[in-house]
């Protein structure tokens, strides 16, 4: 009976992966919104205990299985990312200059802020007060889809797009969905990024930090497993992409073939290569797929790989939300107070917005220039800071390196800011980003500093 229950539950989520998208798309609900609420209803009734999911008991489990979603996500993020970034060009990192201050300003202020709050209001330990800020920090790459670019844009597209701009109108073309491309590149980028305040948070929970403990924490977790995860992702997507694209024997060149498979292996490859040398397999995965974008990038190849990449997305999400959706009416929320409550609405409303804007809003870039961002934009980035399945990974993982007396405390609340983010920032997002796209004069969704596209492949 148990079995056929989680057959069905299965089937469930495959049929709501398939048809959400598409029956939603004109209406103010987002598909993370229907998959929480399905959850929810589950979960009023009795259920067989596979399906009740309980975070100490079943922590392996919601670790792995948010962990390839996380994944798979950040490979679709790289792949649908049409702005290159060409380390030896100061004018193309300034193209990026939004993503660099979320980063550097944005997060460190947010997970100051949450953990702040956690320590003063909810009364959490130290160790326990920076893991929940360092959990919650991150913008989510799979619950963010509503709010990011679309896939990667074809050659015909491209040259469509850019029909009758002239040369020194370059900068319109840098600015199209600039919006969305922030969020985009800043989701791809932060839950690698997360990663040294986890550790921290789990250093200081094993005891006292010493000046020695300090300097290997910056010295290793801050700039060795960044560095190297980086390293290990642009030597992959290299690699798999010279193969793909220019071998010597046409069986190995795979984008002639059309097999878009190869993104899943790229995924796990540079996954268990950058985790093997002791980097962030994070940071890894979105650069292996950068790298491999960056190497024809006009190429239609990166479409097919997308689009596999995407459907696999949208079934791992399908299962996590509508099991956590399942878990919060059946006893995730029961270590919920009202401090947690605090704890998440300040975050949705006050922490991220304020860090965000905060973050854009010192020494802001001209609009007219790439990278630049008008005062409403500013305000949707700084807004549509999503909280989703990334949290619940780093929870786990932390969970299972070191003891934290508040755990529950901090299942409760995070899970509660998840369910929160997908309701308040489903409800908002078509509604607010359409304005952005009528002010803008956008064209829609998917179009990100289309000219450097261009200017990428001619080079």
């Amino acid at each position: 009976m148990t079995d056929a229950v989680v057959f069905l539950v299965a089937g469930l989520c495959l049929l709501l992966a398939v048809v959400l998208p598409q029956a939603l798309r004109r209406i103010a609900v987002s598909a993370p919104m229907v998959l929480v609420g399905v959850g929810l209803l589950i979960g009023l009734f009795p259920i067989p205990g596979h399906l009740a999911l309980d975070p100490e008991a079943d922590r392996e489990l919601i670790l792995h299985v948010t962990e390839l979603t996380v994944l798979v996500a950040l490979m679709g993020v790289g792949l649908a990312l049409d702005r290159p970034l060409r380390p030896r060009i100061r004018r193309s990192w300034a193209t990026w200059s939004a993503t660099w201050r979320m980063l550097a300003i944005a997060m460190p202020v947010t997970i100051g802020l949450v953990a702040l709050l956690g320590w003063a209001y909810a009364g959490l330990a130290p160790a326990a007060a920076l893991l929940l800020g360092a959990v919650l920090a991150p913008t989510d790459p799979v619950l963010a889809s509503d709010v990011q670019v679309g896939g990667p844009m074809m050659p015909d597209e491209i040259e469509s797009l850019l029909a009758g701009l002239d040369d020194d109108e370059s900068d319109t073309a840098h600015r199209l969905d600039e919006v969305r491309f922030t969020l985009t590149s800043e989701a791809g980028l932060n839950d690698g990024l997360a990663f040294p305040f986890v550790h921290l948070a789990i250093l200081l929970a094993a005891g006292s930090l010493t000046l020695t403990e300090v300097g290997t924490w910056i010295g290793w977790y801050v700039v060795g497993k960044i560095v190297l995860g980086v390293a290990v992702g642009l030597l992959a997507g290299w690699a798999l992409a010279k193969v793909a694209f220019r071998s010597r024997r046409p069986s190995l060149r795979l984008a002639e073939q059309g097999e878009p498979l190869l993104a899943l292996a790229a995924l796990l490859a540079s996954y268990g290569a950058a985790e093997l040398v002791g980097g962030y397999g994070f940071l890894a995965v979105f650069t292996c797929a950068m790298a491999m974008r960056a190497s024809e990038r006009a190429h239609d190849y990166h479409r097919a790989m997308h689009e596999v990449v995407e459907r696999l997305e949208r079934l791992f999400t399908s299962v996590v939300l509508l099991f956590l959706g399942i878990a919060t009416t059946n006893g995730l929320l029961e270590g919920l107070e009202v401090s947690g409550v605090v704890v998440a609405l300040a975050l949705i409303f006050v922490i991220r917005p304020v860090a965000g804007l905060l973050s854009l809003g010192v020494l802001p870039k001209t609009p007219s220039r790439p990278g630049g961002l008008e005062r409403g934009d500013r305000l949707a980035v700084a807004f549509f800071g999503v909280r989703g399945v990334g949290s619940l990974f780093y929870l786990a993982y932390a969970a299972g390196e070191a003891e934290f007396a508040d755990l529950p405390w901090l299942w409760s609340t995070v899970a509660f800011t998840i369910v929160a983010s997908v309701l308040v920032h489903g409800i908002a997002s078509k509604p607010w980003l359409e304005r952005v796209d009528r002010r803008r004069g956008a064209s829609g969704p998917g179009l990100a500093a289309p000219r450097d596209v261009l200017e990428d492949r001619s080079e």
